[in-house]
C-alpha cells in the first residue's frame, strides 16, 4: 500500500471491440452522475461539481473512496471487491459512493487529466481501463515509457495521441486535481490510498469481500 504521497508534478476493428467493451462495462457498472448538490455535506464530507458517483444520494450510507491510478492496492479493490459492493449495497440503494483522486504522483495527475477529458458516461470505465492495464503504463510497475503507455491507454478509449497530449498539458486540470489530493490531506487527513471515509469514519487498506460485508451491515444496522 503507498502510504506517503510523492512529489507532484488503431484501426475500426480495434475501436468496434472497445465500443463492445464500454457497452459490457456499462451493463454491468451502470451510469454514476447524478449527485447530491455540490456544495452540501453530509457526515462532514463536502461535495464537489467534480465529484463521480454511483447510486442513490439518499442511501443512509455514504462511501467516500480515494484512490490514485497508479495504486495497485486500489487496483485489487476495482477488480475483486467494488463489483460485489456495487452489486449488493450500491445497486441496491444501500450505499452512495463517492469516488476521488488522491494523487500519489505525476502520473496519477496525468492519468486523472485524461480521465476528466471524457464524459461523465466514460470516465469510471476508463479508470477501470487504468487498474487492469497498470502493467502498461503505470511506473510502480517499472514501466521506461509512461507516456507512451497512456497514450496506448487513450488510444483504447478512443483518443488520439495528441488529444492525451492536450489532456495531460491542461494547467487547470492539473491545478484542480492538485487541489482534491491537498484538501483530502488537511480537511480528511488522507495520506495513503486507497483511503475510504464511510458515514464520516476512515477505513484505510482494500481488505476483503467479507471484511466490507460485515462493516456495512454494521453500518447500515446502525442507521
Amino acid at each position: 500500500m503507498n502510504l506517503t504521497r510523492q512529489q507532484m508534478l488503431m484501426g475500426l476493428v480495434v475501436l468496434a471491440v472497445i465500443a463492445l467493451g464500454a457497452i459490457a462495462y456499462f451493463v454491468f457498472w451502470g451510469d454514476s452522475n447524478s449527485g447530491i448538490t455540490a456544495g452540501s455535506e453530509k457526515y462532514g464530507i463536502t461535495f464537489t461539481a467534480r465529484d463521480r458517483t454511483m447510486g442513490s444520494p439518499t442511501a443512509p450510507v455514504l462511501m467516500v473512496e480515494y484512490a490514485a491510478p497508479t495504486c495497485p492496492h486500489c487496483a485489487a479493490f476495482d477488480t475483486e471487491i467494488f463489483p460485489q459492493i456495487k452489486k449488493a449495497y450500491i445497486d441496491t440503494g444501500k450505499v452512495y459512493y463517492v469516488f476521488r483522486v488522491f494523487p500519489l504522483s505525476s502520473a496519477d495527475v496525468a492519468a486523472e487529466a485524461m480521465a476528466r477529458c471524457l464524459s461523465k458516461e466514460n470516465y469510471f470505465p476508463f479508470i477501470d481501463q487504468l487498474y487492469r492495464n497498470q502493467s502498461k503504463w503505470d511506473p510502480e510497475y517499472a514501466v521506461s515509457d509512461v507516456h507512451g503507455g497512456l497514450v496506448q491507454m487513450g488510444a483504447m478509449a478512443g483518443m488520439s495521441a495528441q488529444e492525451v497530449d492536450t489532456c495531460i498539458g491542461n494547467t487547470t486540470e492539473q491545478t484542480e486535481i492538485t487541489k482534491v489530493g491537498n484538501e483530502a490531506q488537511t480537511k480528511y487527513n488522507v495520506n495513503g490510498t486507497p483511503t475510504f471515509i464511510v458515514n464520516g469514519e476512515q477505513r484505510v487498506g482494500e481488505g476483503t469481500w467479507a471484511d466490507w460485508q460485515d462493516y456495512l451491515n454494521k453500518k447500515l444496522a446502525a442507521k
